[in-house]
């Protein structure tokens, strides 16, 4: 299996390349961002693994053009970060797994075949409904060619939508999801934060994208809204 590495220490490259290939792994070396993100782009790869801290380009930025670019090779992130919040950045922007320094070489190994296993589908870094498009990994919001501002809230509520498309979700679904699963405030919460949407996403254009199943929640169209 053909692996990328992307690191700028040059040691734990070679150390890591040298470790790879003891297990039947072929490898390539880049030590910063950009080329890095060339050889991501230009040559063919069954996994890359990235560090966060490069020279030139970040690992954040390398993995954002990558999967903009919809190159969909497994990215494991590699880094001596540890924070929950910069694992959360990683995996938004589309890495599929994240290990931190110092690591074993044991685990690092298991981490890449089962990524390897998991092989790479396609995965749209936007998500669709009709004309209706949304960006996690950039947070932004279009109808078209017009962008739309959500507040964080309506943004998390319009994304777990449109991640169920043509689906009936509960209000309870939806608190869980988009608020906590430990929110005790009123469900009418959840109302109040369709109506905001559907004043920035359906009223401008004359559209119903999210329709009210009496009794049972709420449904987003996904074909057209």
């Amino acid at each position: 299996m053909r692996t990328l590495i992307i690191e700028d220490e040059r040691g734990l490259a070679a150390a890591i390349a040298e470790g790879l290939a003891a297990e039947g792994f072929v490898t390539d070396v880049a030590h910063d961002g950009p080329d890095g993100l060339w050889r991501a782009l230009h040559e063919p790869h069954d996994v890359i693994v990235l560090d966060i801290m490069l020279p030139g380009l970040s690992g954040y930025e390398v993995l954002k053009r990558l999967r903009h670019a919809r190159v969909w090779t497994p990215v494991l992130m590699l880094t001596a970060k540890d924070g929950e919040y910069d694992e959360a950045d990683a995996l938004d922007l589309g890495a599929d797994d994240y290990v931190c320094k110092p690591f074993s070489y044991v685990v690092l190994v298991a981490h890449l075949r089962a990524l390897l296993r998991r092989g790479a589908p396609a995965r749209p870094a936007v998500l669709q409904a009709g004309d209706l498009s949304v960006d996690p990994s950039r947070h932004r919001c279009r109808r078209g060619e017009r962008a739309i501002e959500l507040t964080a809230r309506e943004f998390a509520l319009l994304e777990y939508l449109v991640r169920h498309p043509d689906e009936v979700l509960s209000k309870t679904e939806i608190l869980t999801h988009v608020w906590d699963e430990h929110f005790d405030g009123d469900t009418n919460i959840v109302e109040v934060y369709v109506g905001y949407l559907r004043r920035k996403i359906d009223a401008p254009f004359g559209r119903s994208t999210i329709e009210t199943v009496r009794g049972a929640g709420y449904r987003l169209r996904g074909a057209a809204g």
